[in-house]
């Protein structure tokens, strides 16, 4: 099982050639990836505790079970505009693991266009080449058996997919109930099965791969797959409970040379040093912010914060990309077990429990599989959608319109991509609809990919006249969620989603367990769904106008990326293809921060690849130093 982390003295009286800052996703593979080689001394610094046992963790079905406790940093946007001034609570994982030990554990990977995107914008071997090999040495895919194949639709193409890393990835043995029907009522709405799609297109529809350990059933993340091996390793050494200040920075010649951190420990400072390199793997929320406290920013942030500009790079903290998520709740038959059911009915909590125990079976194991990724084009028209990719401007503080061409070549007629998600599962996930009791309930979810939105985190002004801001201070999170003229496309593409969403709904055989949609309530006029009226429904929900309904309920999906971005400096960004922070020496980011471009995929498996690329390219950078 390994052991647990080392504690203080041990890592102070270390001499490190890489310290690892962030025990998260990309973190824990960076640092264990470089202890492989023996000549190395790898510490990480983890501001969350270690917990490998927390059943909220590793017991599948009590996913989200951990969001907004002490797990979760419990971070929130600043108002939004586009969301009629609500905020946003946005989870971020403060645990061993990160992130990866809160998540819902979906492993799939964007389409070939996607990576390439990366690569077109100037980041040599970052496109889908580059990365599939990355991909595959950070998983294991344990393949489910013929019957489980044609009875789940569990396809899956094997050169494709890794057969000896850390990352357990696994089809679940069970599924809800509506799983059954969810494919062959996406096929009656015209969309087609994807077979392989892990090999460069992921549009279709599709049961979904996860990042469980298939025989004990038990979520596989960072911290029992890559860390928990290799905690015993004498150059690898961890201290949870470690929160980093700012980075030290010392001027040589026309650049700056990283030279350690300040953290914080049960209360008290330290510093740390380092004889080689830095690396920030803190995510898309935490890695700017450090940045920033150490002098690393726009200089405008910076001196309003009462911090000394150091590196004077504006594009940090911008850029920032978010999935943005609407739920729709349909009340279904009162007989079909949920999650959400044994949360009110202690009973059937207990005995779903002692079911996982003593069999790793039952509901305890279910994962949200029924996904399907389809093209604007699906259900608008391309000439249409022409039109609004003409009308794309670049985003606000980008030195480049290279993004905006790529963005707006996505309308167009001829790419078949996913640009909405498309997920079904039962309980109800809206946190702006109460569930009534004795009532049993199912959400589709639908997830905007490519938004035009584009916003910014950054550190806030210095609380207090003559102090300057400290970590503790949370970062303004500005998603600009539909601001402004691109905003106003991705509210227009999310309101037409709903439609599609119904719609697909509203088709048999879905509609075996579908009762009525319970939010947003139906039109007075047209109450939905039952399976005999679904023509009927489907007719006049095309007229149904869900616009003002999705600015009320749009949320995250919990995947920023992009706040320090990859890419060309002189084109305004952050790091440069091999992860270097421009402008400063012997410093490095990986970590979703850095994807210039958001993706059509959930994020946890290409943030794996980056911190496996990452790894490598800081190996391959310190042998050609010797």
């Amino acid at each position: 099982m390994g052991s647990l982390p080392r504690d203080l003295d041990v890592f102070l009286s270390t001499k490190f050639t890489h310290l690892v800052i962030g025990g998260g996703t990309a973190g824990l593979v960076v640092a264990t990836r470089l202890a492989e080689n023996k000549d190395l001394v790898v510490g990480v610094l983890e501001a969350g505790p270690a917990d490998y046992h927390d059943p909220r963790i590793t017991v599948p079905g009590r996913f989200c079970e951990t969001l907004d406790t002490d797990y979760d940093w419990q971070f929130a946007t600043v108002p939004q505009p586009g969301l009629n001034g609500r905020t946003v609570p946005w989870a971020r994982g403060k645990v061993l693991g990160g992130s990866s030990a809160l998540n819902i554990m979906t492993w799939n990977r964007a389409s070939k266009e996607d990576y390439d995107a990366w690569e077109e914008l100037g980041n040599h071997g970052w496109g889908w080449h580059g990365l599939l090999p990355f991909f595959k040495k950070s998983e294991t895919l344990h393949e489910p058996t013929r019957k489980r194949q044609f009875s789940d639709q569990a396809h899956f193409d094997l050169k494709f997919h890794g057969s000896d890393g850390p990352l357990q990835t696994s089809y679940p043995n069970q599924y809800g109930a509506s799983h059954q029907h969810w494919h062959q009522t996406l096929e009656n709405v015209g969309v087609n099965v994807n077979r392989s799609h892990f090999s460069g297109s992921n549009v279709g529809v599709w049961t979904t791969v996860t990042s469980v350990e298939p025989e004990q059933r038990e979520r596989s993340y960072s911290a029992n797959a890559y860390y928990q091996p290799n905690a015993t390793k004498p150059n690898l050494v961890l201290l949870a409970g470690a929160t980093v200040q700012e980075l030290l920075l010392e001027p040589t010649g026309d650049e700056w040379t990283v030279k350690g951190a300040r953290f914080t420990h049960e209360g008290e400072e330290h510093t740390m040093g380092v004889q080689g390199e830095i690396i920030i793997c803190a995510g898309s929320v935490q890695s700017p912010q450090l940045l920033e406290l150490s002098g690393i920013g726009n200089p405008k942030v910076l001196q309003e914060a009462g911090i000394e500009v150091k590196v004077d790079n504006p594009a940090v903290g911008e850029n920032l990309q978010d999935h943005m998520m609407t739920l729709m709740v349909y009340e279904i038959d009162p007989s079909i077990p949920t999650l959400e059911s044994l949360r009110s009915d202690p009973s059937a909590a207990k005995a779903a429990d002692h079911e996982y125990q003593t069999s790793r079976t039952g509901i305890r194991t279910t994962i949200p599989s029924s996904v399907a990724y389809l093209p604007f084009s699906h259900y608008l028209d391309p000439s249409y959608l022409s039109e609004i990719g003409t009308s794309i401007t670049p985003p606000p503080n980008t030195q480049t319109n290279a993004q905006a061409e790529i963005q707006a070549r996505r309308f167009t007629h001829d790419q078949n991509l996913g640009q909405i998600e498309f997920n079904f599962d039962l309980s109800n996930y809206s946190p702006f609809f109460r569930s009534e009791p004795g009532k049993r309930y199912a959400t589709m979810l639908q997830m905007l990919q490519y938004p035009l939105s584009s916003g910014s985190i950054h550190i806030p002004p210095c609380p207090h006249r003559g102090q300057r801001t400290r970590v503790e201070n949370k970062p303004l999170i500005d998603p600009h969620y539909y601001a402004g003229s691109r905003g106003a496309i991705d509210l227009e593409m999310m309101a037409s989603a709903q439609k599609f969403a119904h719609k697909i709904v509203s088709t048999k055989p879905l509609t075996d367990i579908i009762v009525k949609r319970a939010w947003p309530p139906p039109p007075a006029a047209a109450p939905c769904s039952s399976s005999q009226d679904s023509h009927n429904s489907r007719h006049e929900n095309d007229e149904e106008d869900f616009t003002e309904w999705v600015r009320d309920n749009t949320t995250t999906d919990w995947h920023p990326v992009g706040t320090c971005a990859m890419g060309p400096r002189r084109k305004g960004y952050v790091v440069d293809d091999r992860l270097r922070v421009h402008g400063v020496r012997g410093l490095r980011v990986c970590d979703a921060s850095i994807m210039p471009l958001q993706i059509s995929a959930h994020l946890q498996a290409t943030v794996y690849a980056i911190g496996e690329k990452g790894a490598q390219l800081i190996l391959e950078d310190w042998e050609a130093r010797l």
